[in-house]
């Protein structure tokens, strides 16, 4: 349950124009589309893409994998780890679960079959993208469990990009197109609450400090 006093108490900490700038931004967040990058060993190539969600709205990441490491590179994300929610998993079968369970179709970015190009592709629902490894690409068991297929058309003599490169033209392509259409994109006002003030505690520097008087007052 969100906590709108304390939010009310904690933004006399931020400036007018910090709160007015989470106001505009949460108005263009969705959860609608969400991104899942499976077992990318270089993490500068993760942080991009993380950065990339946070620029173009993209509210939710999910990362799997444990083999490389847990932490983003803070020069590539550019802190936007902080604004965006990183969901993390050991392994595909528990992300493509939950990710199931809420409703999302999996969509697997792939050049290497009959997959829909991104100029034909229609969101009808809540939707989930997959990217790979730029040299292994998308496990089996994403490939196996996907709801459809998406590629870049590529008129070059290679026949993929940068996973980063990739995921910045899906999602300007498919959050653009999400603005322009009638399906319901936006965050929930709950949602916009919660993020409201999780931001909010992220901007205060002494925020532990200031809880701990808060909730001893009460």
């Amino acid at each position: 349950m969100m906590d709108e006093q304390l939010l009310s108490y904690l933004e006399e900490f931020i400036t007018p124009e910090r709160k007015a700038k989470f106001i505009k931004i949460l108005e263009q967040r969705t959860n609608y589309l969400t991104v899942a990058v499976e077992d990318v060993y270089q993490m500068h190539n993760t942080s991009a893409v993380v950065r990339s969600c946070d620029i173009f709205g993209v509210q939710g990441v999910h990362l799997i994998g444990s083999r490389y490491g847990q932490s983003l590179d803070s020069e590539i994300a550019m802190g936007a780890q902080k604004w965006v929610d990183v969901h993390r998993y050991n392994n595909t079968k528990d992300c493509l679960s939950i990710l199931k369970n809420k409703g999302y179709k999996i969509i697997a970015t792939t050049p290497h079959n009959d997959s829909c190009f991104l100029d034909e592709f229609t969101l009808t629902g809540k939707t989930a993208l997959f990217f790979g490894t730029e040299r292994d690409g998308l496990s089996e068991e994403v490939m196996k469990n996907a709801d459809g297929f998406l590629k870049i058309p590529m008129v070059g003599f290679t026949e993929s990009l940068n996973i980063s490169v990739s995921a910045a033209i899906i999602l300007q392509q498919l959050t653009s197109n999400l603005r322009n259409g009638e399906l319901p994109w936006q965050l929930t006002e709950e949602e916009k609450m919660e993020k409201m003030l999780d931001w909010t505690k992220k901007s205060i520097k002494s925020i532990d400090d200031i809880l701990e008087r808060y909730y001893s007052n009460k």
